[in-house]
């Protein structure tokens, strides 16, 4: 949980299983994917920022669903961003361990700067997704959560519905999105123009958006 003097739990201390020690392990880690029409060069990979895309669903994970949510992230990301990334993506099912499991590998191995999941942020028993990032991070940021329910309830009542936040693990800043494409664009619409700054603050990655689309906010030194 959340808190100054809080030591950020690790896997081992969550009794989270340590997916790199399975032989098979539920939700296996793909190789990570390059931006369209990107290299595949190894060395020009590594140079580009890591974003974590993190897919909470059971059908997607079973293979009985096509994930929608996790190229609407892609997309928007493609538009919103200028510094070159790359996405170390995961389809999960909704399990609180195992979603925990994955943003602790994401933040603290892979060092991802921005961990955006989607999916599970609803009131429906099998949706832990903000369960799971209360487990992991260091502090929250309720005014994330606060302004994505407040764009998206222009759109549809049942945004009121929604449970989404936000908080930190280290230099990672993790954002829950919900499951459609339009809705994800919605909320980051809402409160990317934050993103940036709110990672340097945590010693994160530097990222830089295309002002055509998003024009960050940091302040004039």
């Amino acid at each position: 949980m959340s808190g100054n003097d809080t030591k950020r739990p690790t896997a081992e201390e969550l009794e989270i299983i340590d997916l790199s020690d399975m032989a098979s392990p539920p939700c296996a880690m793909p190789p990570i994917e390059p931006l369209a029409g990107q290299s595949t060069d190894k060395s020009k990979v590594m140079s580009t920022v890591p974003i974590g895309i993190l897919v909470s669903s059971d059908r997607a994970f079973a293979g009985t669903y096509e994930d929608k949510g996790g190229p609407g992230i892609e997309a928007y990301l493609n538009e919103v961003l200028q510094t070159p990334w790359h996405q170390v993506k995961r389809i999960v099912p909704d399990d609180r361990a195992t979603l925990a499991a994955a943003m602790i590998e994401m933040a603290d191995k892979e060092r991802c700067p921005l961990i955006l999941t989607t999916g599970g942020t609803g009131p429906a028993p099998r949706d832990v997704t903000p369960e799971a990032t209360m487990d992991v991070c260091d502090r929250l940021l309720p005014g994330f959560g606060e302004l994505m329910r407040t764009a998206s309830l222009k759109e549809v009542p049942t945004a009121i519905l929604s449970r989404q936040l936000a908080g930190t693990r280290g230099a990672s800043l993790i954002i829950n999105l919900p499951g459609k494409p339009s809705a994800i664009a919605t909320c980051l619409d809402a409160v990317f123009a934050a993103v940036p700054y709110c990672i340097d603050l945590i010693g994160g990655a530097r990222l830089d958006t295309n002002p055509a689309k998003c024009v960050a906010f940091r302040p004039k030194a």
